[in-house]
């Protein structure tokens, strides 16, 4: 397996994996999420791809298939009244192919996640986890991520 920086020949196995970890939350929040979209579409990802502040990690098999990714954001806050000049490394969103789960492919694309945080001077690594997200909750736990903050949520709908 090689960990390297997602090429436009991966956009549409990269759609498929969005497709996946989209159904993943949408069965966690139907409230919420759409049934049938991704959180980006081909042509966004191809913007995406040129874009340096918004890096896609791929695991490939020896083939050269994509088994998982990694989209990452570099984030600093300059400037900020509250916050200090720290430049961190937000996981937008990390998916392995629900084929290929169990076969430490997260692992290998969270310690290059690391690895490219400590090569471009990042204070930290972030991410965000949807609430029922137990498995992804559990991993990342395992890696040694603690929360930050806590996004809550009161739905009106259940006082009716």
């Amino acid at each position: 397996m090689t960990i390297r920086y997602a090429q436009t020949k991966d956009i549409p196995m990269l759609m498929e994996l969005l497709r996946q970890v989209h159904g993943v939350h949408y069965d966690i929040r139907p409230d919420i999420f759409k049934p049938t979209t991704t959180k980006y579409s081909a042509k966004e990802l191809e913007e995406i791809l040129c874009d340096p502040i918004r890096p896609i990690l791929v695991a490939a098999d020896d083939n050269d298939n994509v088994l998982g990714y990694a989209f990452c954001v570099f984030k600093q806050a300059v400037g900020d009244l509250l916050l200090t000049d720290i430049k961190s490394l937000y996981i937008d969103d990390l998916c392995i192919d629900e084929n290929h789960r169990g076969e430490h492919i997260g692992s290998a694309l969270y310690e290059a996640v690391l690895a490219l945080a400590k090569k471009t001077d990042c204070y930290n690594v972030t991410l965000n986890v949807w609430c029922g997200n137990d498995s992804a909750m559990e991993f990342y736990k395992a890696k040694g991520l603690k929360p930050q903050r806590i996004f809550m949520e009161h739905i009106l709908e259940e006082e009716k």
